[in-house]
């Protein structure tokens, strides 16, 4: 991954070929930028014991639930930070492509397996 070229998101975006399979498209400092289309209601609860999850909606609306909150519709351009330990879920009915940043060491699914968790390293192109 060269850091030092520009990147199009749209470019980008256009390679990711499965839901829920986020794509790392860059590094800062000790985190990754990783590109996600979300459609569907796949991902189980979890939570990320050690690390923040910052959301960024590119296109579409996601829905946030959060462990004893209510839940919230994300949309196109909106931003939103996960704190570190609290149990969350996200959906989305029709196509929405995200963005997260997330420290190098954040598990997919945090300490939750299912047919669909990657690894970070089936989340490099």
């Amino acid at each position: 991954m060269d850091t030092t070229q520009t990147i199009n998101i749209q470019k980008e975006a256009e390679k990711l070929k499965d839901y829920f399979s986020p794509k790392i498209v860059s590094e800062v400092n000790n985190e990754y930028v990783k590109l996600a289309k979300i459609k569907g209601e796949d991902i189980p609860w979890h939570n990320h014991e050690n690390e923040d999850e910052l959301f960024y909606i590119i296109n579409g609306n996601l829905l946030m639930e959060i462990e004893n909150q209510p839940n919230f519709t994300m949309k196109t351009g909106d931003l939103y930070v996960v704190p570190k330990g609290i149990n969350h879920r996200v959906s989305s009915s029709e196509d929405c492509l995200i963005m997260l940043i997330e420290t190098k060491s954040t598990k997919h699914t945090g300490e939750i397996i299912t047919p669909i968790t990657k690894s970070i390293d089936n989340q490099k192109y």
